[in-house]
């Protein structure tokens, strides 16, 4: 006969497949909403009455054009094209039945995600943040819940297709590249600070993930609204649906702004259990190494973007490089390079 705690364990892995395809399913639907208000605003395009409720339509609500070859800062191939700083955009949406079901999806997901780990920690009898496969599930569902959160102060459908489809993958990584029975910590995690240093770290990877997305969105905006101005066709008239490039870069720096103190925090309380666990702060470990270096590279681009100016897809850039960084360091540093962080692998 299975123990409670094996049969809790075994819950929480149907949970976290069940999740998972339910966010695919979500997923397909808000590609399906993209692709069908593609077609309607296509419609709606050729009804439009004046010049200028066509330019405006194809720009989006609370953006201006700025005609000409005006340059922001010292990036030269950054053109100052749309300076809309507002998160609305096209008050004359078409409805959107898909969005609003894959929603609804995302909400039952993340109701079920978050089971899973609940479940899985009260198997385990700790925090279930004590390897990669838990890391990332958790990490997973930090990302759905604080996007559900933001959905309910601001109209942030428009992101749904990106970050449901990253949530789905980290799901499927950490079910299918990383499972993991539940089995007690060794006793090096058997601390206090494992609760303190990897919580902190979750919540910032989810943030850092966020902002990803957003900034990988902007880039695609921006390109859009360069061709625009240039006088080319528009191809993705979904992404009206967008808020300008401006207003998406202007979001993804205040959520890196807030996850960059984080994973500030994280990098100080891990020095600090590592003297507690191994007597110094600080050794050179690989892993120690690559959160480091991911700090730098955020800090950099606070420090770039607030003082130097560079925005734009300069900007963009260095806010993916930096994710770029803290997926290298969760991924290839756990599972190809020795150290005393080796044990955090599946």
């Amino acid at each position: 006969m299975p123990t409670i705690n094996e049969t809790l364990g075994q819950y929480s892995d149907l949970f976290m497949l069940l999740a998972a395809m339910v966010y695919a399913v979500a997923f397909i639907c808000f590609a399906f909403d993209l692709a069908k208000s593609n077609e309607t605003i296509r419609e709606l395009e050729k009804n439009l009455v004046t010049e200028e409720q066509r330019e405006l339509a194809s720009v989006g609500a609370g953006a201006a054009v700025r005609r000409g070859s005006s340059r922001r800062g010292a990036d030269a191939g950054d053109s100052d094209v749309l300076v809309g700083d507002s998160m609305d955009y096209d008050g004359a949406a078409p409805k959107r039945r898909f969005a609003n079901i894959a929603i609804t999806l995302t909400i039952l997901a993340a109701i079920i995600h978050v089971a899973a780990v609940i479940s899985r920690g009260i198997a385990a009898a700790r925090v279930p943040w004590g390897n990669m496969y838990e890391f990332l599930s958790t990490g997973a569902a930090i990302v759905a819940v604080v996007y559900l959160i933001a959905l309910r102060k601001k109209d942030l459908r428009f992101m749904g297709a990106f970050v449901v489809g990253l949530v789905t993958l980290m799901l499927c990584a950490a079910t299918i590249g990383f499972p993991t029975p539940v089995a007690h910590l060794i006793p090096a995690l058997q601390s206090p600070w494992l609760v303190i240093h990897v919580s902190i770290a979750v919540l910032s990877s989810a943030l850092f993930t966020i902002s990803f997305a957003m900034s990988a969105l902007q880039l695609v905006q921006h390109y859009r609204q360069k061709n625009l101005v240039a006088g080319k066709k528009d191809r993705f008239p979904f992404l009206r649906l967008v808020p300008t490039a401006v207003a998406l870069e202007n979001a993804a720096y205040r959520i890196n702004t807030i996850g960059f103190v984080m994973w500030t925090f994280t990098v100080m309380a891990g020095a600090i259990w590592a003297e507690a666990a191994w007597g110094r702060y600080w050794g050179w470990d690989v892993k120690e190494v690559w959160s480091f270096v991911t700090w730098t590279v955020y800090a950099g681009y606070l420090h770039a973007r607030a003082t130097r100016g560079w925005t734009g897809v300069r900007s963009a850039w260095l806010s993916i490089i930096g994710w770029a960084c803290l997926v290298f360091n969760f991924t290839v540093v756990n599972l190809y390079f020795n150290g005393l962080h080796s044990y955090a692998g599946v």
